[in-house]
């Protein structure tokens, strides 16, 4: 992966060539008048092709920061073009590496996201045969002053009637009611366990709350 994104953002030898001689323009290392190598004396000392050279001192020549003549050699023209050279160079270079950079975030995003489906999957599956495993699994919920049954026994709520499920326990406190009697009332803060037959407890829930969003 390193790899690629390195292919993805090198530039063609000659243009670093072309770099690499503006900056020393800019930097008035060479200046205006100034005669420098020729096409053979680049190639040679930055070990390319002279083809590559060639091309190097083109994109010179077209910027007008170079000029270049068959046997004068290659002569300095202009460093403010070099100066404007070497500022677009950067600014291309910055958006390269930002382009790059929301590609790798892109490739990361889609990493993370299959990881997570697959875990998901997972999970579901895990829940189904667990869930399959265990068919009475109770469901719980938490009985709030907002409960319309607060005080009222279990025979009173007719809670299989109205819900199609069955109370197994109450927890109050420390305390754990199995099984609890008809006659036992429902008060604030005990947890109801109950088992339901297509085990769909969202019945529960609004037949306890049917005016809240407890």
């Amino acid at each position: 992966m390193e790899e690629q994104r390195k292919n993805k953002t090198a530039i063609p030898r000659y243009q670093q060539i072309a770099v690499e001689i503006a900056s020393r323009i800019a930097s008035e290392e060479y200046k205006v008048g100034d005669k420098i190598y020729a096409r053979s004396s680049i190639a040679g000392q930055y070990g390319v092709s002279p083809e590559t050279a060639r091309r190097a001192i083109c994109v010179l020549c077209d910027l007008e920061i170079v000029t270049s003549e068959k046997g004068s050699g290659v002569t300095i023209k202009s460093t403010e073009n070099a100066i404007k050279f070497i500022k677009q160079y950067s600014k291309r270079q910055t958006i390269d590496t930002i382009k790059d950079n929301i590609q790798q975030s892109i490739i990361r995003q889609r990493t993370e996201m299959e990881i997570m489906n697959q875990h998901l999957t997972e999970l579901i599956s895990a829940s189904e045969h667990f869930r399959s495993l265990n068919p009475f699994m109770p469901f719980e919920i938490l009985i709030t002053k907002n409960c319309v049954y607060l005080g009222k026994t279990v025979a009173e709520l007719q809670f299989w009637q109205h819900t199609g499920a069955t109370v197994i326990a109450i927890r109050r406190g420390d305390e754990t009611m199995i099984s609890p009697g008809p006659y036992t009332h429902i008060k604030e803060h005990d947890i109801l366990y109950f088992i339901t037959q297509d085990d769909a407890p969202d019945r529960v829930k609004i037949f306890l709350y049917p005016t809240t969003t407890e």
